[in-house]
């Protein structure tokens, strides 16, 4: 009976350590991870409120970023996926993982270039100031005392901002006042309504927005702030921003962009 039960003892231990070493080699085997689940797709952030880069279209953010990463997307082989998002989120979201890469009409700073890397330059603009048409509002001076409208987080909001908040800045002590907004229409139509004086954005979206109000604004070049917009992608991913460069090439040899421009501003 004993020499039974040892045995039974031991094929047991021998079923429990082989079951053991199945779960051990199992356990070897890598989880599939969301980058797997996901590297067929290329992730685009924006702020779909800035035409004609980007806009919305019904639901669909359409606009010469989204044409340009689209370009991107194919040239990798890859599905592209579009997120709207304020524009002050947009690269602590790339930072965060979220997106592959940030288009968004977006100025290359050196302030910006500390968290991400930016692509070659494929658009150059200057700072429109946008007012009433009997405003008669057209160079820094003219705002003194002044409410002015910005998008948080733009080149023009980080102008102006310095010129009121700083004790050497142009509009220090004048009375001027900044508001911020979360997009450039947003701003225009507290113009419209007579709750600020000024917005101040880049040139062609600037443009676009008289366009379509054109019996109330107009729109002047302001100041000399000249700027060139890049794509941001994660600091260090230098296989994406080459990709991303090597596309962005050819669209600029090609006259591509410029066509893109004229299309999205008609």
């Amino acid at each position: 009976m004993k020499k039974v039960i040892s045995i039974i003892l031991m094929m047991t231990m021998v079923f429990v350590l082989s079951t053991g070493c199945s779960s051990d080699s199992g356990s070897e085997q890598p989880a599939e991870t969301p980058a797997d689940v996901e590297n067929n797709k290329l992730v685009m952030y924006t702020n779909a409120e800035f035409a004609p880069f980007e806009y919305f279209e019904g639901e669909k953010v359409v606009g010469v970023d989204p044409d340009i990463v689209q370009e991107i997307a194919n040239e990798m082989g890859k599905e592209l996926v579009i997120e709207h998002t304020d524009f002050d989120s947009l690269i602590p979201s790339l930072v965060a993982g979220k997106a592959d890469l940030v288009a968004a009409g977006m100025t290359i700073n050196p302030e910006r270039a500390e968290e991400v890397d930016f692509s070659i330059p494929y658009v150059e603009s200057i700072q429109n100031i946008i007012s009433k048409n009997d405003a008669e509002i057209t160079t820094m001076e003219d705002l003194e005392g002044k409410k002015i409208g910005v998008q948080l987080g733009t080149t023009g909001d980080l102008a102006i901002s310095d010129a009121v908040d700083l004790e050497d800045g142009d509009l220090y002590n004048t009375g001027a006042e900044v508001k911020t907004y979360a997009n450039a229409l947003e701003a225009a139509q507290d113009l419209l309504n007579g709750r600020i004086d000024a917005v101040i954005v880049d040139e062609m979206p600037a443009e676009e927005i008289v366009k379509n109000n054109s019996e109330e604004l107009v729109t002047c070049i302001f100041g000399e702030i000249s700027e060139q917009y890049g794509i941001a992608v994660e600091k260090g991913n230098t296989e994406l921003l080459e990709a991303v460069n090597k596309t962005l090439q050819k669209l600029l040899d090609e006259g591509k962009i410029e066509e893109l421009i004229a299309k999205h501003s008609n």
